[in-house]
């Protein structure tokens, strides 16, 4: 049969196969790490037990490490740096139906490593794991988004959309924002010149997009307006897929100032106007600015009728006042390193 006597309703069909063979690819792979990562609980937690019951130490890790490559040396993992992570992880999930719940198995066993070496807390390990099964993140933006506080930032931003968007949507809108942005692959000494501080983020797009968060799609800079016959320009225009409406982003070198917003507000009126499609949401507006007054920032948005977020900037990532109270003791970071140096690589 030719391509041209195919059935009209043929591509259709195909595409129907075309999806099930790409889910059953995905449940197989997602049933493989199952499998791997309910193994190395199972191996994690009689190590673990034997070092409470019986008192084993990195010797008999070590000389297991080695009995388990010559028993099974097609098989990456046995290092003795990944039994010790094996052993971590049954401890940090104790309970058995804690590890063989959905939401942790279908972590890969990479990350798992990146949460144990780098949170504590388990409510913000299962956040984190949360936002790497929605968002598809690779173990190297995990480490980035966790090392600049995400969880701690996310939903920060001072805002008005509890009073300006309908409850679901602010409710997301409030949680896409941050508070600070981390823009630490700025290296310009510019950066304190808003014209310059604007050039560095859209030569560093990409990494800008990643700082934003999914969803972001950049549209255009010193986007250029007319109302009234004169000419205006907004610093930054972006199109969020979710919350399905355009954002404006205004970059400020200083701290914030209540005509901020003022100005703001006459912005997205122009582009709810001018820009906007009838099925799109409103325009959200986010003022960018090196340092705010909470209080100031709270007053300029009372009566403020569009919805704008106030949010700050920083370009290094130095720990908030906030977060320090979150670090280690010494005695554990001694213990830790103590650790890592009886510990080989994990193959």
């Amino acid at each position: 049969m030719t391509k041209d006597l195919l059935p009209t309703d043929y591509q259709a069909f195909l595409h129907t196969i075309k999806t099930r063979v790409q889910q059953a690819q995905l449940h197989a792979v997602l049933a493989v790490n199952q499998e791997l990562i309910r193994l190395y609980w199972h191996i994690g937690h009689e190590i673990w037990k034997r070092q409470r019951e019986s008192g084993w130490g990195a010797k008999v890790i070590e000389q297991l490490s080695r009995d388990l490559h010559a028993a099974f040396p097609l098989m990456k993992g046995f290092s003795t740096r990944n039994l010790q992570y094996m052993r971590t992880f049954a401890e940090a999930y104790a309970d058995e139906t804690q590890f063989t719940q959905q939401l942790v198995a279908q972590i890969p066993w990479g990350h798992h490593t990146v949460l144990l070496d780098k949170l504590r807390d388990a409510a913000e390990r299962h956040w984190y794991m949360q936002q790497i099964i929605q968002h598809g993140w690779s173990r190297n933006m995990l480490g980035i988004n966790i090392e600049t506080g995400l969880f701690h930032r996310r939903g920060k931003a001072i805002t008005n959309f509890r009073q300006t968007l309908p409850a679901l949507d602010s409710d997301f809108a409030q949680d896409t924002l941050k508070d600070p942005y981390i823009f630490d692959f700025i290296t310009t000494n510019d950066e304190n010149k808003e014209r310059h501080l604007q050039s560095a983020l859209l030569a560093n797009i990409q990494r800008f997009l990643l700082e934003l968060g999914v969803g972001f799609t950049f549209v255009g800079s010193n986007y250029h307006l007319v109302v009234g016959n004169e000419d205006f320009y907004l610093d930054l225009l972006f199109y969020h897929l979710q919350l399905r409406c355009f954002v404006v982003i205004e970059l400020k070198r200083g701290d914030f100032k209540p005509e901020y917003a003022g100005k703001m507000n006459f912005y997205l009126t122009a582009v709810d106007r001018q820009i906007k499609h009838s099925s799109d949401n409103p325009t959200i507006g986010i003022i960018l600015c090196k340092a705010k007054n909470k209080i100031m920032a709270e007053y300029a948005l009372a009566d403020i009728r569009k919805p704008v977020g106030i949010a700050t900037y920083q370009f290094t990532t130095t720990l908030p006042d906030a977060l320090k109270d979150q670090l280690p003791a010494i005695a554990d970071l001694e213990e830790q390193l103590k650790n890592v140096e009886e510990q080989d690589t994990p193959t």
